[in-house]
């Protein structure tokens, strides 16, 4: 299972069943769980922590030390949870003292040529698409999916559920269950399709969209917007979500068409 054309590091820890194809190095401390399958060419750097049944694919690299001219060589980790596949030439690398750890979810696919930059969380069940990428201490929900060459800035976040379109740029927070899209990026509509497909009902989709619509279509600013949603929308868990997102937000979330 272990080619002999491959490089293993001693101190790197593999679990049963590890698949390692010709030439993939796995340099350092490094954790990987049972099941998965590092592709040839592929580069496993120390720090990193990668799950059960992964997919590693040919010249990804992972766990490479941060593009940050603060990073001091300080000890930090890559952790990559169970049945993520990381395609072609991704670039994952290790955190910083910020938060001394990047952190990718479960079920997640990260297409070729894809970014995750220092200290960012990537949640769930998250799809990022070819050429897509995002900043330092970016955090993305789960379920979330960044459309082909999207760009997340440093700081940024994109809530669960979001759908951000293709090519478009993420400087502002985008709240969750929404589609975002054109530039500067605005608020495009609920997710319905995805949220159709993850098993979401009519009924708790045409709350969010009314939710959304009270926030984006009814002439309120936002603290306005927030006191309306919360004095006429009974609690529920997407609705606290949502009021939590915003009031949250440090860089202001996107604005409406």
């Amino acid at each position: 299972m272990i080619s002999p054309l491959a490089h293993i590091d001693r101190k790197a820890r593999l679990g049963a069943g590890v698949v390692v194809e010709p030439f993939a190095s796995i340099h350092g401390d490094v954790i990987i769980g049972d099941g998965t399958w590092i592709g040839s060419g592929a580069v496993i750097y120390d720090g990193a922590r990668i799950g059960r049944n992964c997919r590693i694919f040919n010249g990804a690299s992972v766990s490479a030390i941060p593009q940050d001219l603060k990073f001091m060589g300080e000890e930090t980790t890559l952790e990559i949870g169970d049945n993520t596949t990381v395609r072609e030439f991704a670039t994952l690398n290790r955190g910083t003292v910020a938060k001394g750890k990047t952190v990718i979810g479960r079920n997640c696919l990260l297409m070729g040529y894809t970014h995750v930059a220092h200290d960012s969380i990537i949640g769930d069940h998250v799809i990022m698409v070819s050429y897509s990428g995002v900043a330092g201490e970016v955090v993305i929900g789960d379920w979330a999916i960044l459309g082909g060459g999207a760009m997340a800035h440093q700081f940024a976040r994109v809530g669960a559920h979001a759908m951000v379109g293709g090519g478009s740029k993420v400087r502002l927070d985008v709240p969750p269950f929404i589609k975002a899209d054109r530039e500067p990026m605005a608020y495009m509509g609920v997710n319905s399709v995805g949220l159709e497909r993850r098993g979401f009902s009519k009924e708790k989709i045409h709350e969010l969209h009314e939710i959304y619509r009270a926030y984006y279509n009814m002439g309120k600013n936002g603290t306005q917007a927030i006191e309306y949603i919360e004095a006429s929308f009974a609690p529920t868990e997407e609705r606290d979500y949502i009021l939590k997102f915003i009031r949250e937000s440090q860089r202001g979330v996107i604005r409406g068409r």
